[in-house]
C-alpha cells in the first residue's frame, strides 16, 4: 500500500500546522488507495544543519538527522503543510529539507498552506526547493486565508471551500506517487538511450 506522509511545517509554540495536519488525514483517511501518516518535525529536534557534507554525498552524521533521514526513506509521497512567514517558508521547514536528498529523490509531493494569501508565496518558493530535491510535485493546492479559515486568527475553521479542495490535490497526488514509484524501480530507460 502507498504511504503518504503528512508533514508539518512548523515548530514554534502556538503552531497551526499540527492541527492542519491532522484535519487534512481526517480527510485522507477516508481513501482506500493509500495510508496516511501525520509527521511532525518538532517530534525530530534538528539542530540547525551544519553537516559535514551535502546529504547527496552521504548520511547525516547527527542522530537527529539519522532519524529524520529514515523516516522519510519510510515513505513513498509526501503533502507538506506549509504556513507562510515572510512570503516564504518557515525556516524549521527549510532546515528539515536540507538534512534530505536521496531518501526523497524520485517521490512525489503536494502541498496545502495557509497566510494571508493564503501561503500561495510559501508554496512557490517551496516548489523550487523540492524540484531541487528530484522530487515531483503536483499542482493541485489546498490553500487557506488567516482571515477566513482561522477564526481571530487562531482557531483552525476551515471553509467549505477548502475541505472540497483537498480531494482534487490527493486525486494528483496519488497517480504521480505511484508513477514516482515506477521511476525509482528503474521501469524507464533514460531520454535518448535508444538513439
Amino acid at each position: 500500500m502507498t504511504k503518504i506522509a503528512i508533514i508539518t511545517g512548523s515548530v514554534r509554540p502556538g503552531r497551526q500546522s499540527l492541527n492542519v495536519a491532522t484535519w487534512v488525514k481526517s480527510i485522507a483517511d477516508r481513501r482506500d488507495d493509500a495510508t496516511f501518516e501525520v509527521v511532525d518535525i518538532a517530534d525530530f529536534n534538528l539542530p540547525l544543519w551544519q553537516e559535514p557534507m551535502s546529504p547527496s554525498w552521504g548520511p547525516a552524521e547527527s542522530a537527529e538527522g539519522r532519524a529524520w533521514s529514515a523516516r522519510m526513506a519510510e515513505f513513498d509521497g509526501y503533502v507538506f503543510v506549509v504556513p507562510e512567514y515572510n512570503h516564504s517558508v518557515t525556516g524549521a521547514l527549510k532546515n528539515a529539507l536540507d538534512y534530505l536528498r536521496p531518501e526523497v529523490a524520485n517521490k512525489a509531493a503536494a502541498f496545502v498552506s495557509y497566510g494571508a494569501a493564503g501561503g500561495a508565496r510559501a508554496v512557490e518558493h517551496l516548489r523550487g526547493i523540492v524540484a531541487e530535491m528530484e522530487i515531483a510535485h503536483v499542482r493541485n493546492t489546498v490553500m487557506m486565508s488567516l482571515f477566513t479559515d482561522f477564526e481571530n486568527f487562531s482557531t483552525f475553521t476551515p471553509t467549505e471551500q477548502a475541505v472540497a479542495s483537498v480531494a482534487p490535490m490527493l486525486d494528483q497526488l496519488l497517480p504521480w506517487t505511484k508513477a514516482m514509484e515506477a521511476v525509482r524501480a528503474g521501469d524507464f530507460a533514460p531520454v535518448g538511450a535508444n538513439a
